[in-house]
């Protein structure tokens, strides 16, 4: 193991890995929170193959003996990369399963007989219904990305695979926030964790710079066309808020001669992974994204990362701009801010990471937007997102908006349309077609999102 380390370059271990490891080895449940880009995946997985390693099954049949859980089909392929290069010489074997590809090739291996399974939870559920998955046998259970995990609705897929896993195992818990809702989680699979946190939760890296662009919502695909010709701009990452979103985005860099690409849900596999492997080649710079499919975008070297639409909720504003600034370098961070729906998030963003976000306004679309001061204290929310007592949005000063009367519509028919929307604000999603996870609130999101400022104009994006 020592060898094939010193093969990949490693020679002195990060903060979490220096403190997990250790906690790992010594057959303890952790409970880890760090931000991305600081070397979970070693921090988990060295110790685990060591220990499997060790402690090698002498039957004839090899059964699966640890399990890595994570949210997106490229971060599962990243992660079965690191592990491939941590066994080099090691006589272990693992195997990524995943949608949106046939389960053949994965369902040979496992009859072949595998050591450790990277998986995403829809896949691996449909291969434990086939009866091709037994972990019976398990000793090592890993969930990464946990907070995303809940962001794409994976909380029932997890509770079923939870319980098919013995009593008798080591559980690790990784997540670049913990809120409550995720350690109330982390509770129900952990015993008497051991807590391993590197950076305070939910803030920016230290090594990357960070802009606000202030521009009418018309004008921020020029804007955007501007920035990534300047010079400085080597490879970018720029976020959407929605999958028809990144498409537009892509159409206009063409038709202004800048090469891009888009992941995201309604790509096919190979699709996403052309770009992904162009990207990390260095044959594509411009990588257009959403934030589900770009939680699998482990590449060292990405110098800017543009939001260009500002998310909604501030945790992911902190996942975005992880993307650069990686491995002690540092990176920029740009994002495009209109007045109409976005500037109000800004101020949940600054107070959640305790700082001020400066405002660049050299470029010449700035519209002449002021400064948006930090308001310290969390006890009030940001305008626009905090909640009166009944679960209504209500902004600062205002009264909460009461409930319109129900219409006199068929009693069938209203019954089905209330209990659609119950289950939505209850959480309740389902997978999509590739097993790999589904809001069932997207499609009534995507609509509020384009047309939901009462400021819209046609011709806006």
């Amino acid at each position: 193991m020592l060898k094939a380390i010193q093969a990949l370059g490693y020679k002195t271990p990060t903060p979490i890995q220096a403190q997990a490891i250790p906690k790992v080895l010594a057959g303890h449940d952790v409970l880890g929170v760090a931000q991305t880009g600081t070397g979970k995946t070693a921090a988990f997985s060295l110790p685990m193959i060591n220990r499997l390693h060790l402690e090698r099954y002498s039957g004839q049949f090899r059964p699966i003996r640890g399990l890595i859980l994570t949210p997106t089909r490229e971060l599962a392929m990243q992660i079965e990369d690191n592990i491939l290069g941590y066994t080099n010489g090691i006589k272990l074997f693992s195997v990524t399963l995943f949608g949106g590809v046939s389960q053949q090739r994965q369902v040979q291996k496992l009859r072949r007989g595998v050591d450790i399974v990277v998986a995403t939870p829809g896949r691996l559920l449909d291969l434990m219904e086939q009866g091709f998955v037994n972990l019976k046998h398990l000793d090592y259970f890993v969930l990464d990305e946990a907070d995303t995990m809940m962001d794409m609705g994976f909380i029932h897929d997890l509770r079923r695979v939870v319980k098919h896993l013995p009593q008798n195992r080591q559980s690790l818990f990784f997540s670049a926030t913990m809120p409550p809702n995720i350690l109330q989680f982390a509770s129900t699979m952990l015993k008497d964790p051991e807590r391993v946190e590197v950076a305070p939760e939910s803030t920016a890296a230290d090594t990357v710079d960070q802009h606000l662009l202030f521009v009418n919502q018309i004008d921020k695909r020029d804007l955007l066309v501007h920035l990534l010709k300047q010079p400085e701009v080597e490879t970018a990452l720029v976020f959407t808020r929605t999958k028809y979103g990144a498409d537009k985005v892509v159409r206009h860099l063409k038709r202004n001669k800048i090469k891009s690409e888009a992941i995201h849900g309604n790509k096919t596999q190979p699709q996403r992974d052309r770009a992904m492997k162009a990207f990390r080649a260095g044959d594509l710079n411009i990588l257009i994204a959403t934030d589900i499919a770009s939680r699998g975008i482990d590449v060292t070297g990405v110098s800017h990362v543009i939001n260009f639409e500002v998310p909604n909720i501030s945790e992911t504003y902190v996942h975005r701009i992880g993307r650069t600034g990686r491995a002690g370098a540092r990176g920029v961070a740009w994002s495009l801010v209109n007045e109409e729906d976005e500037r109000k998030y800004i101020g949940e963003i600054q107070r959640l990471m305790d700082s001020e976000v400066p405002v660049l306004e050299d470029h010449p679309w700035h519209n002449g937007m002021e400064v948006i001061p930090l308001q310290r204290g969390r006890g009030q929310r940001s305008s626009g997102t905090s909640k009166s007592g009944n679960g209504n949005p209500a902004k600062n000063g205002e009264r909460p908006f009461k409930k319109k009367p129900r219409s006199k519509r068929p009693f069938k028919k209203r019954d089905s349309q209330s209990n659609a929307r119950n289950r939505a604000s209850q959480g309740h999603f389902s997978r999509n077609e590739n097993g790999e996870g589904g809001d069932k609130r997207t499609s009534h999101n995507k609509r509020k999102n384009s047309f939901g400022s009462k400021k819209f104009k046609p011709g806006s994006n």
